[in-house]
């Protein structure tokens, strides 16, 4: 189980501080700073170990930490680490960045994408030029890319969320979703799963109304306030979303609301370790995003160096987290979700 790992640490503040230019400032993994890379042009060149990720949005502090885990794989396999993506969880500012990625010619870009079309010429374009790509987190359409990292597999996500909520307000009564982008690929199939999943094992449990907070701090609390105003009889929110979890239990801590209106979904601990203790939160449930980046920039080294295509029955190591195998459609899995709670939040520091 990866949460046994002790190679997590707290979110550095300034860890996408250097990713706010379009090219950003590259890491090798000798510690030394540069503009180049490895290999220099033609992605798909085995020692161009250049490997660059692109989360949703920069600042989101999911992403820190999965960039953290990234550049660390990278410095392990000797290559070049660098990040760089959009201020706003936007498809279309993600696309400006892949260009430029694949006009640099990096080794792999590592992404997680904010629509599961709409950037997938700009990846093929990437491909074509040798590039390997990697999505983690949220995924493309399986033709546009080689490998997808998988936190956990989504039912499992889905039944994880859903049987904390039903738990918590005693399996009946009325239930709101959070989300993230009205077109994020994971928060879309965790929905649809967990509509499915309560109204087959919770029948007196009514999800009442899905909203979007775009990822955004303010927009997620803005969103929960008005959750709250339009349903009174509301009795929890799930939020699968770490910005937007933790958003809502700002709002609820401080609200009329508290200790009434329960609320689960994914969060860091970091994030939520004042709120379980207030009480405001009984328990949630997340991986270890730091562990995602990690065996994310382990399948770029295994890609670009031949180890594997991205086929199913592909074996490679990625270091520290031992050997994967690669499933159906090209998609590695991390693990299942763990649940975080009074008892045990005090054990993790990401």
């Amino acid at each position: 189980m990866t949460f046994a790992r002790k190679r997590v640490a707290a979110l550095a503040a300034d860890a996408v501080t250097a990713a706010l230019a379009l090219t950003g400032c590259a890491d090798t993994g000798s510690g030394s700073t540069g503009g180049s890379t490895d290999g220099g042009k033609g992605g798909g060149d085995a020692t161009n170990l250049a490997v660059t990720f692109v989360p949703k949005n920069l600042g989101n502090p999911y992403f820190d930490t999965s960039s953290k885990g990234g550049k660390a794989a990278v410095k392990a396999f000797g290559g070049t680490f660098n990040e760089v993506g959009p201020a706003e969880a936007t498809p279309d500012a993600q696309v400006s960045y892949i260009n430029t990625l694949t006009q640099q010619g990096v080794g792999a870009i590592v992404i997680s994408a904010n629509d599961p079309k709409a950037i997938c010429s700009a990846l093929n374009e990437a491909r074509d030029g040798g590039v390997k790509v990697v999505t983690f987190d949220s995924d493309t359409n399986a033709d546009c890319r080689d490998i997808f990292v998988n936190q956990a597999d989504s039912e499992g996500i889905a039944k994880v969320q859903i049987d904390q909520i039903a738990e918590q307000i005693g399996k009946k009564g009325e239930v709101a979703i959070l989300s993230a982008s009205a077109n994020a690929t994971n928060q879309n199939t965790w929905i649809d799963l967990m509509k499915k999943y309560a109204a087959s094992e919770y029948p007196d449990l009514s999800i009442v109304e899905t909203v979007y907070g775009d990822d955004d701090d303010q927009t997620s609390f803005d969103k929960t306030a008005a959750l709250l105003q339009s349903h009174p009889n509301l009795k929890g929110i799930i939020s699968p979303t770490t910005v937007g979890i933790a958003a809502a239990a700002r709002y609820l801590s401080t609200s009329e609301y508290k200790g009434k209106v329960f609320l689960t979904g994914l969060g860091t601990p970091n994030q939520m370790r004042e709120y379980v203790k207030d009480g405001t939160v009984t328990a949630f449930a997340l991986w270890n995003p730091e562990d995602l980046g990690y065996l994310a920039a382990y399948a770029a080294d295994a890609l670009i160096t031949g180890k594997i295509t991205g086929k199913e029955g592909d074996k490679f190591t990625a270091g520290d987290l031992g050997d994967y195998t690669v499933g159906a459609d090209g998609v590695v899995l991390l693990g299942e979700p763990f649940v975080f709670n009074k008892d045990n939040i005090g054990d993790f520091d990401f």
